[in-house]
């Protein structure tokens, strides 16, 4: 049976955390296999220890909407305890935050993909605790689109914002746990990390076979398909095509008024769809982009996830809708996550050079020869960091 990192720290308690205060990360898919909060665990675990938590993007309860809609500090309705919000005022923690804790414990779900924010806020910390003397530990989770797959361009350090502190490709293929300490390596944060690994888990498993319930980092991440394609389809966040928010199918369903099924189909390469198909569909978001009216498009049904390649998929639909509609569509302007002048295209892409490929016409797949240098270098370090195998 897997056991996640949480799941283990409360089964074996390290004699070092004996008599520490302690402040927890998280949020509400923070739980055990069981729907147990870690909040709820660790203080029945460390009776009286626990001083203060933290919460990301999205709020403690995952109720908040995308791109700087803001949560507040607040009082937890069940332990009595600070919640101090990292995604309000501030996004990186106040030292004083951390004045009353020994050791900050951090449970975050990552979906695999470097824009998703919860890991900007974990570096964010590690920052601060290096600062303040403070130990961090991850207790590590799931990658819940794999460990073993990793694509896209590495980050360019003149596009580094919340969407992206450090040089990973979109997806990266590890999990939060090796993610941060190869941040911590990356960016020379001289923070005491620990991360308490998981049981039984290994590279290939896809969600699905780990055993565990999904239970939603954010509202608009309800399954784990949604995270699936999330590392292609959060691209559409930077243009005018609904990404779906606004329906029950956010990221898994795209599109907008002007597109037209079968020219996007012509226009696309065999290659460009491996693992899955597109199947045409008209969705009429709630809310959001195009709220209210008929939106030609298409969901996104992945049949081989080992063989999917997401980033390339939604590259090459993006290209499309580039050069197909070169009237209609456009580019989401700033802001864009506290970015004010940067386009936001840009920093999600992490790249303006990718951009300025795709609109020239080159083909998805002659980019990707390009990057594939800097990947085997990544690939590299990635490889001392990995805490798992088969």
């Amino acid at each position: 049976m897997i056991c996640n990192g949480l799941e283990q720290l409360v089964a074996s308690p390290p004699g070092w955390m004996r008599g520490k205060r302690l402040g927890l990360l998280a949020n509400q898919a923070s739980t055990d296999r069981n729907f147990i909060h870690a909040r709820d665990l660790i203080a029945a675990s460390f009776p009286g220890q626990l001083r203060c938590l933290f919460s990301p993007q999205h709020g403690f309860f995952s109720e908040k909407q995308d791109n700087m809609v803001e949560s507040g500090h607040v009082t937890d309705t069940i332990t009595g305890l600070p919640i101090y919000s990292l995604y309000g005022e501030t996004r990186k923690p106040y030292p004083e935050m951390f004045a009353d804790i020994d050791i900050l414990l951090i449970d975050l779900i990552d979906v695999g993909t470097r824009v998703y924010t919860f890991i900007w806020t974990v570096v964010y910390c590690m920052q601060v605790a290096a600062d303040t003397g403070v130990r961090v530990v991850i207790l590590d989770r799931p990658n819940p689109i794999g460990g073993n797959l990793v694509e896209g361009n590495l980050l360019e350090p003149e596009y580094s914002s919340f969407v992206g502190l450090c040089s990973i490709p979109m997806r990266h293929g590890m999990t939060i746990g090796e993610l941060a300490i190869y941040c911590r390596r990356e960016l020379h944060i001289e923070v005491d990390c620990e991360v308490i690994t998981m049981a039984g888990w290994k590279r290939s498993m896809q969600f699905a076979d780990t055993g565990f319930p999904w239970v939603f980092p954010s509202p608009n991440m309800p399954a784990a398909s949604t995270a699936l394609v999330y590392p292609g389809q959060v691209i559409w966040e930077g243009t005018s095509l609904s990404e779906g928010r606004g329906t029950t199918l956010p990221f898994e369903i795209f599109g907008a008024p002007y597109l037209d099924h079968q020219h996007v189909l012509d226009f696309l390469r065999a290659d460009d769809c491996i693992g899955c198909r597109l199947r045409p569909l008209i969705f009429e978001p709630c809310s959001g982009k195009w709220a209210g009216h008929a939106c030609t498009g298409f969901q996104i049904h992945v049949h081989q996830p080992e063989l999917y390649n997401s980033y390339r998929t939604s590259l090459a639909l993006l290209q499309a809708c580039m050069l197909l509609y070169p009237v209609d569509f456009s580019y989401k302007e700033p802001p864009y996550e506290y970015e004010f002048e940067r386009l936001p295209m840009d920093l999600i892409l992490g790249s303006k050079a990718v951009r300025k490929a795709l609109e020239e016409g080159t083909p998805v797949q002659e980019l990707e020869s390009e990057w594939s240098q800097e990947l085997d270098e990544f690939h590299q370090k990635r490889s001392a960091v990995l805490l798992y195998g088969e």
